[in-house]
């Protein structure tokens, strides 16, 4: 892929991280400084002397008094410095300081897949084909790592490493350089951010090199872009080929998250350096709190590297199934939410008065002794705190009543897995983990330390109402569990994962979030030789593959498919991939009924879904595309109403907002997506418009007539009704007219009507979201 000087395309802003005396008196926290590119005083060799010097001129301390943790001049230009409160204001008002934004903490967001899908590597045709299987794009992961000798990351057969490759591989604790290879054909970890909160890490719990001591890199680097493994399978679970969406890209680690998070300044870093080294694709399951995007330092790193061409896809976060728990919303980035696949791992108990309740796990043996029924207890009845025991937090368990007995546990609070060990240490023999009234229904499979399985929340009140029953009649109540291994071919697929989290977007609700769905439930990848499945300390096992759930497994499916969209198609800007993927997703599952929402059994909607689930086969010939470019998001930003100052914070550039404002409003950024938020204020008629700007990527003389669903109660014209294309990468504009009658609503209660604009030539269907939100504020 073609790219200008970093210099001059890459937008500079800069993180400082100084560690300062720690005799100070003032508290001093991490701040990311962006600077002014052209701002340094020529009385100095490099920016990183005047950040020295101009941080030694805020502190009346000597000791340590700056030191640059990171200095970034790709996506970001600026440093980050360890700063009180007081010379944090200091530094603001110096010339050539644009912004200082406090740095926040994020957590990371996990066979058959590609089946699903519909990526089958004998086809002779189709986007593995076409796009040669990714080869010699590459896929930066910025995650926990990656455990460089798992099978999934092998060599064999590739070509040398791609001429443009301009990256490293660092070597540092258990991994030498020369454990890269021409599949992962770099690695670097960052940490200064991590250790200028925390102090100097616990090498004996952690690796000081790009090596994974988590897990969770290793597996979305494997769901990106691992190599074809046969056998695979975890304890047993999910036999097959392994393999991910880019089985030929090359892969390049970029290790931010630690024991105490991932820190800001160091993922700014990361992003710093893979768009510098020369990645295609950044894949990011990782997330926090949602902020101005002039504060985020992802939203800042993003849009660096997608005014550098580079595909930005990351997690939605697993909030859900509340609404407005999205995250990582900035529109210029790929926004993933996460969805079943037609597989699962059935684990089922027998209770004592013949009831079967389904449950999931992947427990791997020795399991309960057969044709035999156990005593049942529920864990909040037992325990001297009814609250943490119901949890079966740790120490909270009393021996003298668990030992031999099956064990009730309420999800919370401590990892699934590590209720099973608390558990386990008190003498139990099995456990069954009940979802609370907000998880619903939504079922995680878990690599349990002893036999466990996991039941809806219905299921768990099913099984307390017999407890309590038993207990009444001065009878012990009973179970067992059954796990019946992996099941194919499951319908209703894809539901909309419980956890997955669902719009609308909190920072700005005109752009739909999440984009789309992905593949993110209870999905096999590789994993590390020295962290049990289950992931506690105490898991001694070892397994070559792990089956996670999350957003943060969704989202690496979505940046393999976009490694693949950019091989078949390189002249394909960020945004016309990500459009490419939105337009040609489904809504209906393998039954041809609307989506499920997994929390609740019934139909899904927009905001849990966006356009839909990602659909491959169709995303490498979407017909027409939806194209932006970096002036489209100042235009955006502009009519965001930030000023020019933040809008240069996340951009490098200098804006004029006048023309954006007279151009429209900010739903007309150029999005596959169209939503309209209506503040109902007393008025009876409501109306809004859109202009969307359409490119030809089909056939060259093709007409395109329009198909409208609208929003429930609303009157919606699209002009003109017909688009007359006479070549490819003809760009062809059309108008959408949204009227709408208010509704009575309550103080501060809103509404969501859906509904759909499709254009289509005969062959293609492109299909854009069309939502209107009324709202009744307060």
């Amino acid at each position: 892929m073609a790219k200008s000087p970093i210099n001059n395309r890459l937008f500079c802003t800069i993180s400082l991280l100084v560690v300062l005396s720690a005799s100070a008196i003032e508290q001093r926290k991490t701040y990311i400084i962006r600077v002014r590119h052209d701002a340094k005083p020529s009385v100095f060799p490099t920016h990183t002397h005047w950040y020295e010097s101009s941080l030694r001129s805020l502190s009346t301390s000597t000791l340590n008094a700056g030191r640059v943790i990171h200095s970034y001049d790709a996506v970001f230009h600026g440093f980050s410095a360890k700063l009180s409160d007081s010379e944090a204001e200091k530094l603001e008002d110096m010339t050539g300081v644009m912004a200082v934004i406090p740095e926040q903490v994020r957590r990371v967001h996990t066979t058959r897949s590609p089946e699903f899908l519909g990526l089958k590597a004998g086809d002779n045709a189709g986007l593995l084909r076409e796009s040669d299987f990714g080869s010699d794009l590459v896929v930066g992961v910025i995650d926990t790592g990656i455990w460089p000798e798992r099978e999934s990351f092998n060599d064999r057969n590739l070509g040398p490493v791609p001429a443009k490759w301009k990256g490293e591989c660092v070597a540092g604790e258990r991994f030498p350089a020369s454990l890269c290879n021409r599949k992962l054909i770099g690695a670097r970890y960052f940490s200064g951010g991590y250790e200028a909160t925390n102090g100097k890490m616990n090498e004996t719990t952690e690796f000081r090199s790009p090596r994974d001591s988590d897990g969770h890199g290793t597996h979305t680097a494997s769901i990106a872009a691992g190599r074809y493994v046969f056998p695979a399978s975890t304890l047993g679970y999910g036999r097959g080929v392994a393999a991910g969406m880019a089985p030929k890209a090359r892969l390049a680690a970029y290790k931010v998250c630690w024991n105490a998070g991932c820190y800001d300044s160091d993922i700014l870093a990361a992003f710093d350096a893979a768009v510098a080294d020369g990645v295609d694709v950044i894949s990011l399951s990782v997330g926090g709190v949602v902020v101005p995007y002039y504060l985020d330092a992802i939203a800042i790193g993003a849009f660096g590297a997608s005014d550098a061409g580079v595909f930005v896809s990351a997690s939605a976060g697993n909030g859900g199934p509340g609404g407005l728990t999205v995250t990582n919303v900035a529109p210029w980035v790929t926004t993933v939410g996460a969805g079943s696949i037609d597989r699962d791992f059935p684990a089922d108990v027998r209770l004592g008065n013949g009831r079967i309740i389904s449950g999931v796990s992947v427990y791997g043996g020795p399991g309960l002794e057969p044709h035999k029924l156990h005593p049942l207890i529920y864990a909040g009845s037992e325990g001297s705190d009814g609250y943490s025991s119901s949890l079966c937090l740790e120490g909270s368990l009393d021996p003298n009543v668990v030992k031999g007995k099956i064990v009730l546990c309420d999800r919370g609070i401590n990892s699934r897995a590590a209720k099973g060990e608390v558990v386990k240490k008190a003498g139990g023999i099995g456990m069954i983990l009940a979802n609370g009234v907000f998880d619903g229904e939504g079922l995680v499979a878990d690599c349990h330390v002893l036999p466990g399985t996991s039941v809806g929340a219905e299921a768990g009140d099913e099984i307390r109402k017999y407890i309590q029953s038993a207990t009444k009649s001065r009878s012990q109540a009973v179970a067992t569990i059954i796990f019946r291994g992996t099941r194919l071919h499951v319908a209703p697929a894809p539901v909309v994962a419980s956890f997955s989290a669902r719009g609308p977007n909190p920072e700005t609700p005109e752009i739909l979030k999440p984009d789309l769905i992905a593949p993110g439930l209870n999905i096999l990848a590789a994993w590390p030789d020295n962290i049990g499945p289950s992931g506690i300390p105490s898991d001694k096992r070892h397994t070559e593959f792990n089956i996670l759930s999350g957003t943060s497994m969704a989202c690496p499916h979505v940046s393999g498919l976009a490694a693949l969209l950019k091989a078949a198609h390189p002249e394909w800007s960020p945004a016309a991939i990500r459009s490419a993927l939105m337009t040609t997703a489904y809504k209906l599952d393998n039954r041809g009924e609307t989506m499920l929402d997994e929390s609740t059994g019934n139909s899904s909607t927009v905001m849990d879904y966006g356009a839909g689930h990602v659909n491959p086969s169709k995303a490498m010939d979407p017909g027409l595309v939806y194209d932006l470019s970096s002036y489209d998001y100042i235009d955006f930003l502009c009519n965001s109403n930030y000023t020019t100052k933040n809008i240069e914070v996340v951009t490098r550039k200098a804006a004029d907002c006048n023309g954006a404002k007279r151009a429209g409003h900010i739903g007309n950024l150029n999005y596959p997506s169209l939503t309209a938020v209506f503040q109902q204020y007393g008025k009876h008629k409501l109306s809004t418009h859109f202009i969307r700007t359409v490119t030809n990527v089909g056939n060259p003389n093709s007409i395109y007539t329009v198909k409208i669903r609208p929003p429930g109660g609303a009157l919606v014209t699209v002009e003109p009704e017909r688009l007359v294309f006479r070549r490819v990468g003809q760009k062809l504009n059309f108008l959408v007219r949204v009227k709408m009658e208010a509704l009575k609503l309550s103080q501060g209660s809103s509404v969501v009507k859906s509904g759909s604009i499709v254009w289509s030539d005969g062959k293609h269907l492109v299909t854009s979201p069309l939502v209107v939100t009324l709202q009744q504020p307060l």
